[in-house]
């Protein structure tokens, strides 16, 4: 008898065991929708960004994929839009893109005061519909002598899963490229918090723990943590690496590590 109830007690232990696996695993969904808002709102500042000039205003030539960059004034403010077509445009990022991002600018992007507004006209990356109310104001220089920007953002990211809400409020300091004229060498670090709904309508906030770093000729976030809050489930731990290129990042859920595209 003694065995018998040993042998169910383990079993009973597996199964619990099991059971929690696979609830963290499910429950990784907030996780993994929030890596994907960071990607996809991080990637429409660096194509922003990308015909920004900080010198003469408007670059027009240099960003791959498009079809039109077009500017409807010559002096401050300006209205651009970037029209990425009716058809699948392919990046050298391996996105496919289509639809607009449209941009207001007050200023030069260098100049300390201007603020950027940036909305989207049935813009979509990959099979993802990407809505968002994005404002950028450049602060001037902090202490290190770097030009940072306040980034404020509300959107929602549509999917054939369903769709997520997401809102930010964010730091986001130039630390590299700034004193040249090159945008891809320019790379910027994050910091500030968030909240949104995932796909599953649950709710989580956001806080960066170790600031994410975005490199222009980067399509992804390179390092940086997230800690992540479901509204339901147990805190998660997002991790974007230690510098490579890559899609990939880990979650850590209490003891367990889960490896999302690869890693690195």
């Amino acid at each position: 008898m003694g065995v018998i109830r040993y042998i169910s007690g383990l079993i009973f232990i597996s199964f619990f065991l099991l059971s929690c696996h696979r609830e963290r695993e499910r429950d990784n969904v907030v996780a993994r929708d929030a890596a994907f808002a960071e990607q996809l709102y991080g990637d429409v500042f660096n194509i922003v960004n990308s015909v920004a000039s900080s010198t003469d205003g408007i670059r027009t030539l240099e960003l791959p994929c498009v079809d039109t960059v077009i500017v409807d004034t010559l002096s401050f403010p300006k209205t651009l839009v970037i029209d990425f077509g009716e058809d699948d445009c392919f990046g050298n990022d391996g996105r496919v893109r289509k639809g607009k991002i449209l941009v207001s600018l007050t200023g030069r992007y260098s100049h300390e005061g201007t603020t950027i507004s940036v909305t989207t006209d049935n813009y979509r990356v990959d099979q993802a519909v990407v809505n968002i109310n994005k404002t950028i104001t450049n602060a001037g220089l902090n202490a290190q002598a770097q030009p940072y920007f306040l980034v404020e953002i509300t959107g929602e990211i549509v999917t054939n899963e369903g769709s997520m809400t997401y809102s930010s409020s964010r730091v986001r300091t130039w630390v590299n490229g700034f004193s040249t004229t090159d945008w891809q060498d320019d790379v910027y670090e994050i910091t500030g918090e968030a909240s949104g709904t995932n796909r599953n309508g649950k709710a989580f906030s956001v806080n960066i723990e170790q600031a994410l770093r975005m490199e222009l000729n980067c399509a992804w976030i390179s390092s940086g943590k997230l800690r992540i809050e479901p509204e339901q489930g147990e805190s998660r731990l997002l991790d974007f690496g230690s510098g490579n290129c890559n899609s990939g990042y880990t979650v850590l859920v209490g003891d367990e590590t889960y490896i999302v595209n690869g890693g690195d």
